[in-house]
């Protein structure tokens, strides 16, 4: 096997053209953000209806009944509102239930909408119950949300023409649709466009064993032979995202390849992730150096963002909005008011031993102590 040798496979695979480590390879491949080459996959493997929707189900249950009710009505569904973190599936939900409710779907983003006037002839070009999806939603600017407002309540356009005494208000009827709106920023919405929305959903991390049905069914669709526990070593470290699983899979994808084997097997699955710098939490080498700088340069802080970022070359902001958040989830940092310090679940994580002095700060603001702490 291809894989028996890490050493000599990693020489071969880069004389050849092939993979080196995470760091070498540009795009960050645990980000949940959309890269380039996503859109085209994302295409191929968005499931059609809820039935092949995996994972959240709870969301799934409500919009079913939601859209059930409103075919038997012969109603266009209420407005809907997905937000949560990115790579969670929102837009495959709106395409979905554009699709049971057998209606035509218009997408767009919030960025692309640049003037008022560009929404109406949007919206008016809408038939009855048809789905008009805008993604990043949170970013419309003022000037076009008014233009919603009255359009979402009323299925009205208000226009003013003219200036002056001149001046005249127009209403234009609108038929009846559906507005999905999409963000990973809910608290960024204005409260009046917020509360316009009467379903809303919360998309929540999926669990590993979701993931795994995830990765299995993309990797029939893309005609790739998988076994059950490659599935699901791909799945324990996709961050609880699937479009990580996805860009995973196709990495791994070109491991097997490179080794021409016809099934990925668990062994080659874990091989190709190591050698990708993935670990079995699903933090790659920047999430790592970030860890090891606080614990070894810093004394696991605290220390600041300005601080931190110096020492390891990054943009403050994107050690803010990008790494952090997934660090904070596992509960290998804790932002403080004097800076970030690493908890005792990331010195375990990384094989460091917690200094004795800083064991009783260090529980203090450890999440699972308190937890453990109100449970008594």
């Amino acid at each position: 096997m291809m894989f028996e040798n890490e050493d000599n496979f990693i020489t071969s695979a880069a004389s050849d053209g092939g993979f080196l480590s995470s760091a070498s390879l540009g795009d960050r491949l645990v980000t949940s953000g959309r890269e380039e080459d996503d859109e085209e996959i994302e295409n191929t493997l968005r499931p059609k209806t809820m039935a092949e929707y995996v994972g959240q189900e709870k969301v799934k249950a409500n919009l079913s009944v939601f859209i059930h009710s409103a075919k038997k009505r012969g109603e266009a569904l209420d407005h809907v509102l997905l937000y949560g973190p990115p790579g969670l599936g929102k837009t495959t939900l709106a395409h979905i239930i554009a699709n049971e409710m057998n209606s035509q779907i218009k997408v767009t983003s919030g960025p692309a909408i640049e003037k008022a006037a560009d929404l109406a002839a949007m919206l008016t070009n809408l038939y009855e119950g048809d789905v008009l999806f805008i993604d990043e939603i949170h970013r419309l600017s003022h000037a076009v949300e008014e233009i919603l407002y009255p359009a979402m309540e009323d299925y009205m356009l208000d226009f003013v023409v003219g200036k002056g005494p001149s001046a005249k208000s127009i209403r234009i009827p609108l038929k009846r649709f559906t507005l999905i709106g999409a963000t990973t920023r809910a608290g960024m919405l204005t409260a009046p466009l917020r509360d316009r929305f009467g379903v809303m959903c919360r998309l929540e991390l999926y669990k590993p064993e979701d993931l795994a049905k995830i990765v299995t069914r993309s990797a029939r669709l893309l005609e790739i032979g998988i076994e059950k526990e490659a599935a699901i070593e791909i799945a324990s470290r996709s961050r609880g995202t699937p479009r990580i699983a996805n860009r995973l899979l196709k990495r791994v994808r070109d491991f097997s390849e490179y080794a021409n084997e016809k099934v990925i097997t668990r062994e080659t699955a874990k091989k190709s992730l190591d050698l990708l710098e993935i670990d079995a939490l699903g933090l790659d080498s920047i999430d790592r150096e970030i860890l090891t700088t606080i614990i070894k340069k810093h004394g696991g802080g605290p220390v600041g963002l300005e601080t931190l970022s110096a020492t390891i070359g990054e943009d403050p902001s994107t050690i803010e909005d990008v790494y952090e958040p997934y660090l904070i989830q596992l509960g290998f940092i804790a932002r403080t008011p004097r800076g970030r310090v690493c908890l005792s679940s990331a010195y375990k994580h990384l094989g460091f031993r917690v200094p004795p002095s800083k064991e009783q700060f260090l529980e203090s603001l450890d999440p699972a102590s308190q937890n453990k702490d109100e449970d008594l």
